[in-house]
């Protein structure tokens, strides 16, 4: 072991090789939200695409500076009152923590960093769920509301020392298929049916505007997937190896899985399936890959790589416009790995639990669905009713006309293409610019 330092008397030291393989991970898990903003600009319509890609940079900066004023002291402080439900607020505006403090043989301030963007990325993953159609400055209010009543009280229940999912359910999910996955799908799902369907949903064609750029933000999204599964060990051990090659096998196995049912049900094999396949066997091997070996992570990522292509239909039976997919993907990624703990875990991994494949009969399968159906079922219900909330104070769904000329023009002021619109470096480009935008300033209400 190589330590930087001792550290003051009575704290853990330092492990050098630990601190430098979860700096890289959370740079690793940071850097999947300009992923996922990529991934979902290019899976809209040119003319919200500007739009989809702040929705997720915003919330970088609005669940940073929730998370450090309120949200590490509630997610990871002392439970308050022993019942595993939220943290304490000692450490409120990170009080307290300075750089000698330790998690484990990491720095505090480290580890409070990489919990950091797990919500960051949790809350951007909502927004697929509302694209095309969400205000974007409702939007601004919703994050930080959502991440304080919906995110931290779940990752206390999952991640934080006696957590009642982990410490008193004894549930398993060892990178956030629950406190991630269940819950940004779950809460899409809420999201959604708050605002209702876009103009013209099952009528128009509302394919991606720009593939390439989907798979470029799919790959972004897997490398750094690496980081937030192999990361979750906390430490450069064989844990982090193991999560790292059941994150890869995972990932071709929804890919490779999505792809045949495509080529079975339309006769064709898409791009658009390739990335979706392969995020959807990223997202199951999150909760479980610290639980199975290899084959099973090839199982879990199968298994959803199948059902999520077929879950991703289901918007249209049951008439609720999931614009990019969030419940198809996440919600049912998320339950599909959570879930298959129960029968795929093994003691190789986990040192005790086994699923019932291994002989461990349906007990584990039994807390999993647990776990699934109180975090799914609480996001579910919070999420709603903030929406609701904010839609009745501010207004959440941007006006009929703004939603028909595009979220990009009437919001920002910008085209992500159309270069004639507001070009730079020319008086006739400036001139078009300024009317543009003044002619978008006076659209646009207060909120955008």
């Amino acid at each position: 072991m190589l330590l930087l330092s001792s550290g003051p008397s009575g704290q853990a030291a330092v492990n050098a090789a630990d601190t430098a393989w979860l700096l890289a991970a959370t740079a690793l898990v940071l850097l999947m939200t300009p992923g996922l903003a990529l991934f979902y600009g290019g899976m809209v319509r040119s003319k919200s695409v500007l739009n989809m890609l702040m929705m997720s940079f915003v919330s970088i900066a609005l669940v940073t500076v929730v998370w450090l004023l309120a949200g590490y002291t509630l997610a990871f402080g002392q439970d308050a009152g022993g019942l595993g439900l939220i943290g304490n607020l000692k450490n409120l505006g990170m009080h307290g923590i300075g750089p000698t403090a330790m998690h484990g043989h990491v720095p505090t301030l480290l580890f409070a960093t990489f919990q950091m963007t797990f919500a960051v990325i949790t809350a951007a993953l909502i927004s697929g769920a509302v694209a095309d159609r969400a205000r974007f400055g409702a939007w601004m209010v919703f994050v930080p509301v959502w991440t304080l009543a919906v995110y931290v009280p779940v990752a206390h229940w999952v991640f934080a020392d006696g957590g009642w999912v982990v410490a008193k359910l004894h549930a398993l999910d060892y990178a956030g298929g629950t406190v991630v996955e269940v819950c940004s799908g779950a809460s899409g799902l809420a999201l959604a049916i708050v605002l209702g369907p876009r103009l013209g949903f099952r009528k128009d064609a509302m394919r991606p505007h720009n593939l390439p750029l989907v798979l470029l933000g799919a790959g972004l999204l897997w490398f750094g997937w690496f980081g937030f599964n192999a990361g979750s060990a906390l430490g450069a051990n064989g844990m982090a190896g193991a999560a790292f090659l059941n994150t890869q096998t995972a990932g071709c196995a929804g890919l490779l899985g999505w792809l045949a049912v495509e080529k079975r049900r339309d006769g064709h094999a898409t791009t658009l399936g390739a990335a979706s396949g392969s995020i959807a066997g990223l997202v199951a091997i999150t909760p479980s890959c610290g639980s199975v070996d290899v084959p099973g992570a090839a199982l879990v990522g199968l298994a959803a790589g199948v059902l999520c292509s077929y879950a991703v239909s289901w918007k249209f039976r049951w008439g609720v416009d999931d614009s990019l997919d969030v419940v198809g993907v996440h919600l049912m990624g998320g339950v599909v790995g959570t879930a298959l703990i129960g029968l795929l875990a093994t003691e190789t991994m986990t040192g005790g639990p086994e699923g019932l494949f291994y002989g461990g009969g349906l007990a584990q399968l039994g807390r999993q669905l647990a776990a699934i159906g109180a975090v799914g079922t609480y996001a579910f219900a919070v999420t709603y009713a903030i929406g609701k909330g904010i839609d009745r104070l501010l207004g959440f769904r941007a006006s009929e006309e703004h939603e028909r000329r595009g979220l990009d023009l009437t919001v920002h002021a910008e085209t992500a293409y159309d270069h004639g619109v507001l070009t730079h470096g020319t008086s006739h480009g400036a001139a078009a610019g300024h009317a543009a935008a003044a002619q978008a300033a006076h659209d646009r209400s207060p909120l955008g």
